[in-house]
């Protein structure tokens, strides 16, 4: 479980980072819940850096009532706040997923989708892919 010191949870600071708005990663059924972790935020950084490309983020946060309206699991890394969905301007879900899976080889978890990449800050390694609609 990550410290409260780790999740950025000001909601009135629009600039999370260099790149990121805090809008980007709330939940899109509209109730204001936008945590975004730290180590995330470090993560979609560097994506952003090695492509040179905006990285948009389709999903990240979810409330459990949204995480359950799309068919996800309670367990969703997206209602801790330490997941994104996430493409990059310019570049195939390929391509990006062959990025991360050799950096971060031993950690966080990875899923390849046809549209987009899945990625999660937690601790233990999962790799998934699910390409077809």
């Amino acid at each position: 479980m990550r410290s409260a010191r780790e999740v950025v949870v000001n909601m009135t600071c629009d600039q999370v980072s260099e790149h990121f708005r805090r809008i980007e990663f709330a939940c899109h059924c509209g109730c204001g819940f936008a945590a975004v972790d730290v180590e995330l935020l470090e993560l979609l950084e560097d994506v952003r850096n090695h492509f040179n490309a905006p990285v948009h983020v389709n999903s990240g946060c979810r409330c459990l009532a949204h995480n359950r309206e799309v068919g996800s699991k309670d367990s969703s890394k997206h209602v801790r706040g330490i997941a994104a969905d996430i493409r990059v301007e310019g570049y195939s879900s390929a391509e990006v997923y062959k990025y991360l899976y050799r950096k971060y080889q031993n950690q966080h978890g990875l899923g390849i989708y046809k549209t987009f990449v899945h990625v999660d800050v937690r601790r233990e390694r999962k790799r998934w892919i699910k390409l077809a609609n």
